[in-house]
């Protein structure tokens, strides 16, 4: 039986360009891979974000598609996309998933763990 999967990652990077002491905001730039590991072609729908600050403010976003693309993806295959996040303290944690579905109209879900927000340098 096939098995539909795709397995994320992400690297992240502070943007000191966007973040604004002054208004208690941070900004971070994160890549995510996201590689087709298992043996069906699918393609990614939308995507369900948690984003939460030092003080445990959670904000949630939800979507369709990845910087405007819903990439169809081959076994083997990956897509990777960047984009960026603010909170109000200098460093958090974001985790989500992706909402897929195979050509033959199963839907599955893809996670991606929690990872870091924070400047490298800060955590020294």
């Amino acid at each position: 039986m096939a098995t539909p999967r795709f397995t994320c990652s992400a690297a992240v990077q502070a943007m000191p360009e966007q973040t604004h002491l002054e208004q208690g905001l941070y900004a971070f730039s994160y890549t995510i891979t996201i590689e087709n590991s298992g043996d069906v072609l699918a393609q990614l729908i939308g995507r369900h974000w948690e984003i939460t600050d030092a003080r445990g403010q959670v904000q949630v976003v939800d979507g369709l598609a990845v910087v405007g693309h819903q990439p169809v993806l081959a076994p083997g295959q990956k897509f990777q996309y960047s984009s960026w996040a603010q909170i109000g303290t200098p460093h958090g944690t974001m985790q989500g998933r992706f909402l897929c579905v195979t050509e033959s109209c199963e839907i599955f879900h893809a996670d991606v763990d929690e990872f870091l927000l924070a400047d490298s340098a800060s955590l020294h």
